[in-house]
């Protein structure tokens, strides 16, 4: 049995045909709308609890996110699958284990059955704990989540991230301090990675893999348009990793600190303020994935082949 946590309002007219299209596609499916946010984290525990293999959420990362939360609950001799078919504005972890757009070749992927053994990282806050499989972070990101728009995000998608991202540099920015790398750091935008990509298909965590029992540190010291102007054209060439002043660290965990008052993100949403701590759990959950991805490795100048 394949359970299917559904977000009726991710990306509208898709999500409308979501069940058509599973009805045409295969039988033995238990499709579970959610009506309000934490419902696919309920959704997702209860799935497991029951006996469920495969929980496949549709929708968007954070859809993602609240069924990967249910999951970390479930024992993990069984703990089900994770599919996931992208419906959001971004859908950062599905272009991260290389998925399509369309409903049906990812249901394709569901069915063929292929995993991927992956780590899973944690927040902890003190609101509890967040589970996540992407990235996290504070500073320019996490003010600039609290300047989204709605409106104009369901118009031009995610544009509205650029937008809230020029209005947030706009205003003072925290100096987030992190500890628990190799060296303590500061700077104003702080960014942890369980995988490679943030906000769409941009490597900023170059050496990141999803089952290296690391999380990836990416800061810079000072975030204005100057410096994420360099730091947009050393990702378009591949160099963000020798870029003067973008600091990349390695480590099981990071916390993140904050002299004043600062909210952080986790998969696109604030969640709550710091302090934070960071930390990864190896091996801790199965994904399904595209029989054409391989499996990524790293190469000697740092550089993920696959």
């Amino acid at each position: 049995m394949i359970a299917v946590i559904f977000n009726p309002s991710a990306r509208g007219d898709k999500a409308q045909g979501l069940r058509a299209q599973l009805d045409l596609l295969g039988r033995g499916i238990e499709l579970l709308p959610t009506s309000g946010p934490g419902d696919a984290t309920r959704l997702a525990l209860s799935a497991g609890l029951r006996g469920i293999e495969t929980v496949v959420a549709a929708g968007g990362d954070g859809t993602v996110n609240e069924v990967v939360n249910g999951l970390a609950c479930v024992p993990f001799g069984c703990r089900p699958k994770l599919g996931v078919l992208p419906l959001g504005t971004i859908n950062v972890f599905a272009k991260e284990i290389g998925l399509g757009s369309g409903v049906a070749e990812n249901w394709a992927t569901i069915q063929a059955g292929r995993t991927r053994t992956i780590d899973l990282a944690v927040a902890t806050h003190s609101g509890g704990d967040r589970w996540f499989i992407q990235m996290a972070g504070a500073g320019l990101d996490a003010a600039a989540i609290a300047r989204v728009q709605w409106k104009l995000k369901k118009w031009i998608g995610p544009g509205a991230y650029l937008w809230a991202g020029l209005c947030a540099l706009a205003g003072p920015l925290p100096d987030v301090h992190v500890t628990g790398g190799p060296a303590d750091l500061k700077g104003q935008l702080a960014l942890v990675g369980n995988g490679r990509f943030y906000g769409g298909r941009v490597p900023v965590f170059p050496r990141a893999l999803l089952h290296d029992g690391q999380l990836d540190l990416a800061l810079l010291p000072r975030a204005n348009l100057l410096t994420l102007a360099r730091a947009a054209v050393a990702l378009n060439s591949g160099r963000l990793l020798q870029m003067s002043g973008v600091v990349h660290q390695q480590a099981p965990q990071f916390q993140f600190h904050c002299h004043r008052t600062a909210p952080f993100q986790v998969e696109g949403d604030n969640i709550g303020l710091l302090p934070a701590r960071f930390s990864i759990q190896p091996n801790a959950l199965r994904v399904l994935i595209p029989a054409s991805e391989p499996e990524p490795t790293i190469d000697r100048g740092g550089r993920i082949r696959g």
